[in-house]
């Protein structure tokens, strides 16, 4: 991600100015920079703008340059993409519209299972704060593209569905919508996937942000569902670092956050058990997601934003 200092005798010059931007651009694609930012609308211009600031070039790059016809101005329309020429012959109103305007339509699916609001002792954000900042950006960095994004909320179901438009001012409607989602109710992703991908009729992305938590299987075969209707699929797992590294020592009582259910254990006599079931779950997904081509991205709330942000890019450019 980093540029690469010149070397010496080389006569290159560092550009301070740049420099310093991407590294105050940098410290909002860090997890406990963002979470100290109360509005989602902020939170999402700051991590796009951060991850921007630390590229080598712009990703916009190669995205919507591509000329292919006029159409009629309609109310809403970003004024940049009025043909200014056109209209001062012939006093005519017509919008450049580009290839890639409609070359995608995204929908984010963000997992609200109470699981998601784990958050441990020191984490900077709870799993679904997490999805919820990463969901925001995705879609602000989708806009600026001129990408159609709509969400799809779900625990147990689905339970609130914004479709994919591409005009900016849908952002407002989509960061309302996370932002006042809180997680609740069981997991059963399985279900919830596949009345997803019935209601989803046109072919595009599908990018899924949840923990996982729920048998891989009924899991794989929802996901199986989106790619049997040829839509490609970005999987974001998300998980706390006390769940990847489970650091505890001293006897403990976890607590289920959906069912209640208690569980008193010394946890150095299970650490080495549990991180090698941890470890084979998570890989049996990553396999299985591999075997039919749905990319997958494990993340924990440390993980800075541009990891997640890249994953996106590169799936992005191989739908161009």
């Amino acid at each position: 991600m980093s540029a690469s200092a010149p070397r010496a005798g080389s006569g290159a010059q560092p550009d301070r100015g740049v420099a310093r931007g991407a590294r105050e651009g940098r410290a909002f694609l860090d997890p406990a920079v963002v979470a100290r930012l109360s509005h989602l609308d902020v939170r999402a211009r700051l991590v796009v703008e951060g991850f921007i600031a630390g590229m080598h070039r712009s990703p916009f790059h190669g995205f919507s340059v591509e000329f292919a016809e006029h159409r009629p101005y309609m109310p809403g329309d970003p004024l940049k993409n009025l043909d200014w020429k056109v209209w001062g012959r012939s006093d005519r109103l017509l919008i450049k519209q580009y290839t890639e305007e409609t070359n995608l339509r995204c929908h984010l699916l963000l997992d609200l299972s109470g699981s998601m609001a784990f958050r441990s002792p020191g984490a900077a954000m709870s799993k679904f704060e997490y999805a919820q900042s990463l969901s925001a950006a995705l879609a602000y960095l989708m806009l600026q593209q001129q990408d159609a994004v709509g969400a799809m909320l779900f625990a147990d179901r689905p339970l609130r569905y914004l479709p994919a438009r591409a005009v900016r001012s849908h952002l407002d409607e989509l960061l309302k919508t996370l932002g006042a989602a809180q997680p609740e109710g069981r997991t059963k992703l399985g279900p919830a996937l596949h009345e997803l991908a019935e209601r989803i009729k046109r072919r595009g992305l599908i990018v899924l942000l949840s923990d996982l938590m729920d048998a891989p299987a009924e899991v794989l075969l929802g996901l199986q569902h989106f790619r049997h209707r040829r839509h490609e699929v970005v999987v974001f797992h998300i998980l706390d670092p006390h769940e990847v590294d489970f650091p505890y020592t001293d006897t403990a009582t976890f607590v289920d956050m959906e069912s209640g259910d208690r569980l008193t254990t010394e946890p150095w006599e299970i650490a080495k058990r549990y991180r090698a079931r941890m470890s084979a779950w998570s890989e049996q997904y990553a396999r299985t997601c591999r075997e039919n081509r749905i990319d997958y991205v494990r993340l924990d709330t440390r993980t800075p934003f541009d990891r997640a942000l890249l994953a996106y890019l590169e799936k992005r450019s191989k739908l161009l």
